[in-house]
């Protein structure tokens, strides 16, 4: 079977719960806990990019490594409790793609690894990811740092149609048509859907930082590549 990611991780509860979290947002995970697992993974599936914990109770994640890198090039990003600046040098010379932190944030470390994953072609992307603001078109939903945030149907529409045209200037014409698919419908309606979904994704909704107000023209969403 083929995976977009593959965690190995000796921590059951946190390789499970990020698999988990992965799954929800489309990015198809599964987790193994030794290095004697990974390898018995890879004589019958197959996975687009690892996540691999340093500290593994049958062995060293540097060493794991280094005997994947002679059969295989895909990406292999680090996870460590470990802050040792020497580790991170090791884990980069040996083939390793990045060096994340525990205890890590979930919604970080998904954009990280949409980001990695987009790079290197292994999946398609299902919507937008920045660490902080995520929206899924699979699931039609839209998360704050990973927790889910309530929009009706035609606000996550809206956002969803802002974010696909993320940093150009979208009239209010153009939100009617597309959206509503209603060319009459007026700029009061437009106005409320936008302080709603303000209010659900922005930090201070009055001095919003994602959907931005392009006085005479209509609304532009500003995206943030991580």
């Amino acid at each position: 079977m083929k995976y977009d990611c593959l965690i190995i991780d000796d921590e059951k509860l946190l390789a499970d719960s990020t698999a988990e979290y992965f799954n929800l947002f489309g990015i198809k995970t599964t987790a193994v806990y030794s290095a004697h697992e990974c390898r018995k993974f890879f004589k019958e599936d197959s996975a687009g990019l690892l996540l691999l914990d340093i500290n593994l109770e049958d062995g060293s994640g540097f060493e794991l490594c280094r005997e994947l890198r002679r059969s295989t090039d895909i990406p292999i990003l680090f996870i460590s409790a470990r802050t040792s600046d020497d580790d991170k040098i090791i884990a980069l010379n040996i083939g390793g793609d990045d060096y994340i932190q525990k205890p890590y944030s979930l919604g970080v470390l998904l954009a990280k690894v949409k980001v990695v994953l987009k790079r290197f072609g292994q999946t398609m992307d299902t919507g937008y990811s920045d660490g902080r603001l995520t929206l899924d078109d699979n699931t039609r939903q839209v998360y704050i740092e990973g927790t889910p945030v309530r929009l009706t149907s035609l606000e996550f529409k809206l956002l969803s149609y802002l974010i696909k045209n993320k940093n150009r200037v979208i009239s209010k014409q153009e939100l009617f048509e597309k959206v509503w698919e209603d060319k009459f419908a007026g700029d009061g309606t437009l106005n409320v859907h936008i302080r709603k979904i303000r209010e659900a994704i922005e930090r201070i909704p009055g001095k919003p930082e994602y959907i931005i107000t392009v006085w005479g023209d209509g609304y532009r969403f500003i995206g943030r590549d991580q």
